[in-house]
């Protein structure tokens, strides 16, 4: 059984370390935010980071609706297409009517849009394997399992 002053002790603890938390997730989120943009730009130098993502997220998958595209990125649809408007433009993703809707649209990478989105992303993921190089693996997994369960995802 513990005693008030132990479970008072405990509480105290774990509230420091929840806001240890907070404080490297709020470092991070300002990190991703620079990394998205330093990415955008080495796209192209007027990509903005909203049309990185959206890159991004064509990449990971097969072409697919715009607004699957929008409802994913929780963005407004209209926001959404404005920034498919710009990669279009900039040769880097085509849009499409849907066959099976002919309200929709499906967006895909151009082979252009794919080249640049690889060759950022590359150098993106380059920084992470250089922080991450010199942890032991046990650690890099553990990092992953963390995460994993942290985001409640398999």
């Amino acid at each position: 059984m513990t005693t008030p002053a132990a479970e008072e002790a405990a509480e105290a603890t774990m509230e420091s370390s929840i806001a240890a938390v907070e404080r490297q997730f709020a470092h991070m989120l300002t990190a991703t935010r620079r990394t998205f943009k330093d990415a955008a730009l080495a796209v192209h130098p007027s990509l903005q980071p909203l049309g990185f993502t959206v890159m991004m997220t064509l990449y990971q998958g097969t072409e697919c609706q715009q607004g699957a595209v929008a409802e994913a990125l929780q963005v407004d649809k209209a926001l959404l297409s404005r920034t498919v408007s710009q990669l279009e433009a900039l040769g880097l993703v085509c849009r499409r009517a849907d066959p099976s809707d002919g309200r929709a649209q499906l967006l895909d990478l151009t082979p252009e849009g794919r080249a640049r989105f690889e060759s950022s992303h590359s150098t993106k993921r380059s920084r992470l394997r250089g922080r991450l190089e010199t942890w032991d693996p046990a650690e890099v997994q553990q990092l992953a399992d963390l995460l994993t369960k942290l985001n409640g995802r398999p």
